[in-house]
């Protein structure tokens, strides 16, 4: 049995909407569960429990699971549903059985991102104490002259900068010098608050310039041989061990 989950987590983990947001349908009555009106705090079970959203099923009874790893272009957003009618990531794969993105990747940030109606797993990926990697290749811009020398980027990143609350930090970074004025970071990072590379870059005056998502857990990009608007079907074991 899954582990039950917060009814406002999932559908932010299903990129229908923010938690905050979500609590807002569930009060404005959008929400229904097993056919009931759902209640703020509510747990549920996206495996065996029917959940629509503004009359609209979420979360279908499918005994086979599916995975998409997709090349997310930029300009391309992340959520299931999109109240301003922008292309979706959803809208580059097929359309039945229906999938959802696992975590976020901002709209002008581009790589690998998986959709899955497997919430197990959509859980088991997104939840921070599991710990599993996502890898990212940034390329920067200083207004400041940059050495070779950058001890104190790393430095910042690996020790965390507070940020909206949140210590927000990188388990490992590499730095490659490239001109006077940019670096390409490689980095990774278990957690997945919002925009968390940008707004530590953006606190340390570093101006990214291309933000490329490489690997998630075991999966790499580069393996797939697909170009920015392709997916290609994997299993769950190419991306996790069990």
């Amino acid at each position: 049995m899954t582990e039950l989950i917060r009814l406002n987590k999932f559908l932010s983990d299903q990129g229908i909407c923010s938690r905050r947001a979500a609590d807002e349908h569930i009060l404005a009555g959008k929400v229904v569960v097993d056919g009931e009106k759902a209640y703020l705090g509510q747990k549920v079970d996206p495996d065996e429990q029917e959940i629509i959203f503004n009359n609209q099923k979420i979360n279908l009874a499918i005994e086979d699971k599916i995975y998409y790893a997709l090349y997310k272009p930029k300009g391309v957003v992340s959520t299931a549903i999109d109240e301003m009618g922008r292309k979706s990531v959803v809208d580059l794969v097929p359309k039945t059985p229906r999938v959802y993105p696992v975590g976020r990747l901002d709209k002008d940030s581009e790589g690998l991102i998986l959709l899955t109606n497997d919430g197990e797993l959509t859980n088991i990926l997104t939840h921070p104490k599991n710990k599993h990697e996502k890898e990212y290749q940034v390329i920067v811009r200083s207004s400041e002259r940059v050495t070779e020398n950058n001890s104190e980027i790393s430095k910042q990143f690996l020790g965390g900068i507070i940020i909206d609350n949140h210590l927000m930090k990188a388990d490992k970074i590499n730095i490659k010098y490239l001109t006077p004025n940019s670096l390409q970071l490689t980095i990774i990072i278990h957690t997945g608050y919002n925009r968390q590379i940008r707004k530590m870059c953006a606190k340390m005056g570093l101006e990214v310039i291309k933000l490329l998502r490489i690997r998630i857990a075991n999966l790499f990009l580069d393996s797939l041989n697909i170009q920015p608007g392709q997916f290609k079907k994997v299993k769950r074991t190419d991306i996790l061990n069990t």
